[in-house]
């Protein structure tokens, strides 16, 4: 001590001698130019973190808009393509641990734009298969020229072929067999989305936490709130992206798009899909390039600096000289944490309503995220609208509507000041309105599609069954047609048939989507006169009321999504309020770990499989394979598309219902305890100055252990 203290003295005596010199400098002008560096860099982190959320959630928006140009152009079922939306969320969970735990510790800025260079090759990957596939061919008739009349009906095939030829093509077919046995390029595109799942995982924890270590605890919340804005526009644009890319041809500028017999409204057109995944990749590259320039840290707000919310684990590393003592008290802590893991996971799940919360959002995420996967395909098998149109629709519709919601559902908690009761009450009210709106869907769908023999006979009756015999008919016995083909043609009597051949056309002039059939055996069937019929390329449309029926499904769509966002932040008010605080972290782990594994992996899957069992005329691929489906029953996929999220709803609903019987059964006795508190106090006083002390005490006091969270 007494060799010390002279050192002491000349150090505060130095320190104490400084400001007095430099008072008016320092001040000043220092200390402000001071924070203008740390401020700048903040903002320069904070624009580009925004940056980085919009083109994340662009590229997720575009992948969900470009599903059925996927599933067209790799000849893939409905439940492959859950497989590949769920890939995002697999990568995701493969290193979410590790980079929440040892990210903290690291560069985070560098993390997050390692993260975006890999999202970045990840969606660029999902486009490559474009490049190396060669160029798209559907099922068509295709005259060589158009003053030449050739006939789809090919009669005595057999006969006029020579032998040689035949046994040509066959080779021709078996080579093509083999070569696409040999590549199946969709797994490209799941691989390429588990990578972006990969580069995404940084991003929200490290990035969020960095604002909150180095922001102002007045500027904090503001700055995360714009971050998660510009989340909410990224998938707006994401569709609009999808519907411009929808309307070009996926071979745009390598094909004559005059000689295209399809149209965007047709089943086997496809678009430019892989065209908007280089634009997201892109952005992600872009995105990325800021972080590699931006320090591990900034210096923290004066307000900030003793703050309880600081990073008290960090100061007490950066201060204290001795790193052996901590690095043993901090294995030590590991090592606690991980024997007191499995006690704190029993002592979450037996928190009943954290538990019931967990199932009903699961049940409930498991219905919204098949139905939102499969939306654009409902849309367009349904209400035969182009992939265009309904991906625009969704963007600059559905999406605002529930971005209005979520932000209603904020304001209504912060007006009103709603209690936890109160939130689980709003939470089960938006549920229960919403799942509502959507069993009215029901009553707005549209019928089949008159299509000779799957959906009605060659006679125009309608069928009950149907099976692939069916397409074949006197009619057209004097053809030889084959029963995989679909290249559809509209009839003058209003029915689609699946080729031209079937409906046994025995001249064709024009070329590509202008190509006329003429001599229609089957199409003159249904007519009072006999032959001379004719038919155009393509299905034939879908009948007015149709079209007014989705324009109110559009409206109550729009009404639904609100309905349901409205309960998002009540819902996530009440998770926070219901367990003890030192949980909170743990709590909010387990749910979005929850909600990804039991939810955003298999609902996609499940979704698809069931939807495949409504398809009516699947497509072929050249070695005989099946490939996607051409036409689905509307019937069957409305009600299970429909049924299934409304049963899933219905489902969560009840578990809702549960929960708000628990938290209320807890409040009662939570309040009787209290009154009996009371009541023991007041008969044990035995004073007057005592009781009003008490009374006093009891009055002023408004937080209890446990008053929100030991539920």
């Amino acid at each position: 001590m007494m060799e010390n203290s002279p050192k002491e003295n000349t150090q505060l005596f130095s320190k104490s001698e400084r400001p007095t010199d430099r008072t008016p400098f320092k001040s000043e002008s220092s200390i402000s130019e001071g924070k203008q560096p740390c401020c700048g860099k903040l903002k320069v982190f904070l624009c580009a973190l925004s940056f980085v959320y919009f083109a994340k959630a662009l590229s997720e928006g575009y992948l969900k808009s470009t599903i059925t140009q996927i599933e067209r152009r790799f000849e893939i079922p409905s439940s492959l393509i859950g497989v590949i939306d769920g890939s995002f969320e697999i990568g995701n969970l493969l290193v979410i641990t590790f980079v929440s735990y040892f990210g903290a510790k690291l560069h985070r800025p560098k993390i997050i734009g390692t993260g975006c260079l890999i999202m970045g090759v990840g969606t660029f990957l999902i486009a490559m298969p474009h490049f190396f596939m060669g160029r798209y061919s559907y099922e068509k008739f295709s005259p060589s020229n158009s003053t030449i009349t050739i006939s789809p009906c090919l009669r005595d095939l057999n006969k006029k072929m020579p032998l040689s030829v035949m046994e040509r093509s066959q080779s021709n077919i078996n080579t093509g067999c083999e070569t696409e046995t040999r590549t199946s390029m969709w797994v490209y595109v799941f691989l390429g989305n588990l990578l972006r799942g990969i580069g995404e995982t940084p991003i929200q924890p490290l990035g969020i936490t960095y604002i909150d270590d180095h922001a102002s605890e007045d500027n904090a919340a503001f700055y995360i709130g714009c971050v998660q804005t510009v989340a909410i526009i990224g998938p707006i644009f994401g569709f609009l992206l999808g519907s411009l890319c929808a309307k070009l041809y996926v071979d745009i500028g390598f094909v004559n798009l005059d000689y295209l017999a399809i149209t965007p409204k047709d089943t086997q057109w496809v678009g430019a899909w892989w065209l908007g995944y280089l634009i997201a990749g892109a952005l992600s590259l872009v995105a990325a390039v800021p972080f590699w320039f931006l320090p591990k840290s900034l210096m923290k707000p004066v307000s900030r600096k003793d703050s309880i919310s600081s990073s008290e684990k960090s100061k007490f590393i950066i201060e204290n000289p001795k790193e052996y003592h901590i690095h043993y008290q901090e294995k030590v802590t590991m090592l606690e944490m991980a024997r007191d893991f499995l006690p704190s996971l029993k002592r979450l799940f037996g928190n009943p309503v954290y538990f019931l919360y967990l199932c009903a959002s699961t049940v409930q995420f498991n219905s919204l995220f098949g139905m939102f996967t499969y939306k654009p395909k409902y849309i367009e098998q349904q209400y035969g609208q182009s992939s265009s149109k309904t991906n625009f629709v969704i963007g600059l519709i559905n999406i605002p509507a529930v971005a209005f919601g979520i932000f209603s559902g904020g304001l209504i908690m912060k007006k009103f000041r709603i209690s936890v009761f109160g939130a689980s009450k709003l939470y089960l009210v938006s549920s229960f309105f919403g799942y509502l709106l959507l069993l009215s869907l029901f009553a707005m769908g549209c019928d089949n599609s008159d299509v000779a023999g799957l959906t009605v006979s060659y006679q125009g009756t309608r069928q009950v069954s149907y099976y692939e015999r069916a397409l074949f008919s006197n009619c057209n016995s004097g053809c030889t047609c084959s029963k995989t083909e679909w290249d559809p043609i509209c009839g003058e009597n209003g029915i689609t048939y699946a080729s031209a051949c079937l409906a046994g056309c025995q001249t064709s002039t024009g070329s590509g989507k202008n190509t006329i059939f003429y001599n229609c055996t089957c199409v003159g069937v249904t007519e009072s006169k006999s032959g001379n019929s004719s038919g155009m390329m393509g299905r034939c449309e879908k009948d007015e009321e149709c079209s007014k029926m989705f324009l109110y499904f559009l409206i109550i769509s729009v009404i639904t999504s609100y309905t349901l966002s409205v309960g998002g932040i009540p819902g996530y008010i009440l998770l926070l309020r219901s367990i003890k605080p030192h949980f909170k972290s743990f709590a909010l782990g387990i749910y979005t770990l929850a909600i990804r594994v039991f939810a955003g992996i298999p609902a996609p899957i499940y979704f698809g499989v069931l939807i495949d069992t409504t398809c009516l005329k699947w497509g072929s691929k050249r070695c005989g394979y099946r490939g996607a489906c051409r036409l689905y029953d509307s019937y069957g996929f409305r009600y299970i598309y429909l049924g299934l999220t409304v049963l899933l709803g219905t489902i969560s609903i009840f578990l809702s219902i549960a929960m708000l019987f628990v938290l209320k059964r807890k409040s009662v006795s939570k309040t009787e305890n209290l009154k009996n508190n009371n009541e023991a106090t007041l008969e044990s006083t035995s004073s007057k100055k005592e009781h009003h002390t008490n009374n006093n005490h009891i009055s002023e006091t408004p937080y209890w252990p446990g008053k929100e969270t030991q539920l």
